[in-house]
């Protein structure tokens, strides 16, 4: 409980009334931000580059589970677990405990050049995981973004091809091939070019232009075929199709099953490899340890980051063996696969499998028919959609959602923006059944302060 944690330099009267009356429920006690909060973001805006966002003014000091405490003291429930990142929750004591024994024994070294025995541990269990049949290969790196890259050169480098086909309202990352490969938002992209070369972007699961439902429909192996194969690039010129079996960025979309299992088809079709981007929608997020079992088809290549470690800087790229050739010393990393970050991560698989993927199932679906109830109430909710905790609630229009996103940070609750009009919620798979109803109570009450749709 947040009473238990190590107290952060919060006044004295405040102290007494940070216990919440509902376990794990926020506890706002200074208005926000309060007085610490603006004396950090006042020092970090003199230093920091503009090209970081923030969401609200949040300042987050400590945390244990699924709340976070500001450094004034504040209790948040936490509804984004930093854009669903801390999958084991805040300080979780099994991966703490992992990350101290490995810190106490070997920090660094490079397994690019040498042999580190955790790297290897590692990259064994993950490709215990592999979401295909027969033998698999594993590299790590320190973030999505690198995994994306890397992904991208092993797909070209393996089918001797320089085009990669991926999806509008996709998100791969912020460096150039991850931008490149990205769709959801114009202004990741305008200001870098020119890009990578070789990218097409398609419709994403049958909505053409936009993941929003009310746009013009176009089957997308259609569009593959008549458009990017017809008129664009021909198909033995294509590397890889690239895809997030769950749309992250762009809005929480679940495409139907049957176009996951068309884009595999596409792919056996014209000897093209099938890259998954797990890298928000893995480890255990949607009730599965990877999202794409949901539509029963295997890819060539996983991607994997974010939740893989609790919040220690590392990606990986699982593939299959017989399409990892690459040559040594044309891909490596100094810092990929630290040993901290491995030892993090072998302990979140542990939890993760053990019990916090079903976790993810059962109480996502608590989750989700109370925000179906809420979108009974409220008119301006168009949509609920998700797998496990991995939550979209699509608002009427844009300035709805960035409403309910900062009524929800008054109120104590923490979610985060995605696609046009849609709220994420992507909560620590730790979150309780009673943080769940909590979190909708307070969506709820939100949603409360909108204006009448009209």
């Amino acid at each position: 409980m947040i009473s238990d944690m190590k107290e952060t330099e919060v006044p004295q009267k405040q102290r007494s009334q940070k216990e919440s009356p509902k376990k794990g429920a926020p506890s706002i006690v200074t208005e926000l931000p309060g007085p610490n909060a603006r004396a950090v973001i006042d020092a970090d805006e003199t230093v920091t580059s503009p090209s970081l966002t923030r969401a609200y003014p949040f300042a987050p000091a400590r945390g244990e589970g699924s709340v976070v405490v500001d450094v004034d003291g504040n209790a948040f429930l936490d509804f984004n677990a930093g854009i669903a990142v801390c999958a084991t929750g805040h300080c979780h004591p099994a991966v703490v405990d992992a990350i101290t024994r490995q810190a106490s024994q070997l920090i660094h070294y490079s397994a690019s050049d040498f042999y580190l025995p955790i790297y290897g541990e590692l990259c064994r269990r993950l490709a215990g995981l592999a979401p295909f049949a027969g033998d698999a290969r594993v590299f790590l790196t320190n973030s999505g973004t690198e995994a994306v890259e890397g992904a991208i050169k092993l797909a070209r480098s393996y089918t001797g091809r320089d085009h990669v086909i991926t999806f509008l309202g996709s998100f791969h990352g912020r460096s150039y091939g991850g931008v490149s490969a990205s769709a959801s938002r114009a202004k990741y992209r305008s200001p870098f070019g020119p890009l990578l070369p070789g990218i097409v972007h398609a419709p994403y699961a049958d909505l053409f232009g936009s993941p929003l439902r009310d746009r013009p429909e176009v089957a997308v192996d259609e569009y593959i075929e008549n458009v990017v194969f017809r008129r664009l690039v021909s198909p033995d010129e294509v590397a890889a199709i690239m895809v997030e079996p769950v749309l992250g960025e762009g809005g929480y979309i679940v495409p139907p099953a049957a176009w996951i299992r068309r884009l595999r088809e596409i792919c056996d079709e014209h000897g093209i490899l099938l890259i998954a981007d797990e890298v928000q929608c893995g480890v255990g997020r949607t009730g599965a340890m990877w999202a794409i079992e949901h539509f029963d088809v295997e890819p060539d290549v996983l991607i994997s980051a974010k939740g893989i470690a609790s919040g220690m800087p590392l990606g990986a790229i699982v593939s299959r063996a017989a399409v990892t050739k690459w040559p040594a010393g044309t891909h490596g990393s100094t810092f990929g696969g630290n040993p901290v970050c491995c030892a993090a991560a072998l302990a979140t698989i542990d939890l993760v499998q053990s019990e916090l993927m079903e976790n993810a199932r059962v109480v996502g679906g608590t989750l989700i028919d109370g925000l179906h109830l809420l979108a009974e109430r409220f008119p301006q909710i168009r949509e609920v959609r998700g797998l496990g905790l991995m939550i979209g609630v699509e608002l009427e229009a844009p300035e709805l959602a960035d409403a309910v996103e900062q009524a929800c940070f008054e109120r104590g609750l923490l979610v985060l923006r995605a696609g046009d009009a849609t709220v994420r919620i992507s909560p620590p798979l730790v979150l309780t059944e009673e943080q769940a109803r909590t979190g909708v109570e307070l969506f709820g009450e939100a949603c409360a302060t909108l204006p009448a749709t009209t």
